[in-house]
Parts: structure tokens; C-alpha cells; sequence
């Protein structure tokens, strides 16, 4: 059976102002690109059963500040340790060629000429305030721009950031993560 890598992003209920440990942020929504089937799709915190083997059954997990966002804030909710996920985060990428970290909404725009729909205090408000159908929408879209980037990054070799003197490429190499299949010593730790 073929694997695919999962694009995936998420929001939660608090912020590290409330609390410092990501574990305790709590997930509203959560919203993944699966190559394997060309389809966005966004789960609710009730629905993050569904989500388990998608991740499991994925060539990689890959993010923007994934990593140390994402997967430990997942880790709350995932019956197995989300470090077994074979997993690619692209702004390591990017601090690995360049040494800093670039936000999301500077490298799409540099390299898409996109920007995000919104800001994480504001998927968090959309969350307090019952406003599901635009938490879900901004989340899907987040993916949606990572997907893009990462597109691009594999059909140029490269993207881009912006600084004083303009724009700046970043040499990279991602075709690996479109066709190797992970890491097939993942142990699945829901029945199938």
C-alpha cells in the first residue's frame, strides 16, 4: 500500500499566556491536506479519532512549527507518542538554511505572493465565540498555504523570504517527502 504525506495544521482553545506547557492548550480544530486523496478536511476535537489514522497511515506529518507547536499540543490527545510520526517541518527548513525562523504569512508571501487569512488570537476568539464553520475555514486555509509552499518549494527548489535588500531564495530539497514512504517501523497503536 502507497503512502502519502499529510499536510497539517491546528488551533486551539488557549494560549501560552494562559498556559506554558502545549499539552494543556487544548485543540479546537484540526485541519490536514491528504495526498493520498487530494482532500481538506478539518476534525473537531470530538473528531480526533478520525483523525488518528490518517496520521498513522501517512508518509509524513508535515507543518509549519509542527514540530514544536503542533504535534506536542496533538500529543494530548493521541493514544501513541506523536515522535514516532515520521514527520517534516518546514520552518526547521528554513531556520536550518538561514538560521532564524520566518513566519508562515512572510515566506507565503514572498514566495506565493499569498497571505494568511487571519492570525492564531483570532482562530482562538472564532473558537470562544461559537464561530465554527470561520475556525474551520481559517484552519483549512492555513493547510491550504502550507501545501502551496511546499508545493512550490518541490516543483523550484526553492523559496523565499524578504529582508532589507529584498527578496532573499532559500535553496531546498523536498522531493524526498512526496516519494519516500516514511517510516514504516511506526507502530499503529489504534486497531485497525
Amino acid at each position: 500500500m502507497s503512502k502519502f504525506p499529510l499536510i497539517l495544521d491546528l488551533e486551539t482553545k488557549h494560549t501560552f499566556r494562559e498556559f506554558d506547557d502545549p499539552q494543556k492548550l487544548g485543540i479546537s480544530v484540526v485541519a490536514v491536506y491528504n495526498y493520498a486523496d487530494d482532500q481538506g478536511q478539518v476534525f473537531t476535537e470530538q473528531e480526533l479519532n478520525n483523525l488518528f489514522p490518517l496520521l498513522e497511515n501517512a508518509s509524513y506529518i508535515i507543518g509549519y512549527n509542527s514540530r514544536t507547536f503542533d504535534l506536542p499540543v496533538l500529543q494530548a490527545y493521541y493514544p501513541g507518542k506523536v515522535d514516532s510520526l515520521s514527520q517534516f517541518d518546514i520552518l526547521d527548513s528554513i531556520r536550518e538554511k538561514i538560521g532564524r525562523r520566518i513566519g508562515l504569512n512572510d515566506v507565503a508571501f514572498a514566495t506565493l505572493n499569498e497571505k494568511k487569512t487571519g492570525h492564531g488570537l483570532m482562530a482562538i476568539d472564532y473558537y470562544k465565540e461559537g464561530k465554527w464553520e470561520e475556525l474551520k475555514k481559517y484552519c483549512l486555509d492555513d493547510v491550504m498555504v502550507t501545501k502551496k509552499l511546499f508545493d512550490y518549494g518541490i516543483e523550484n527548489k526553492e523559496i523565499f523570504y524578504m529582508n532589507e535588500m529584498g527578496k532573499v531564495s532559500i535553496p531546498v530539497d523536498w522531493q524526498k517527502y512526496m516519494e519516500d514512504s516514511g517510516n514504516d517501523q511506526t507502530e499503529l497503536t489504534l486497531p485497525f
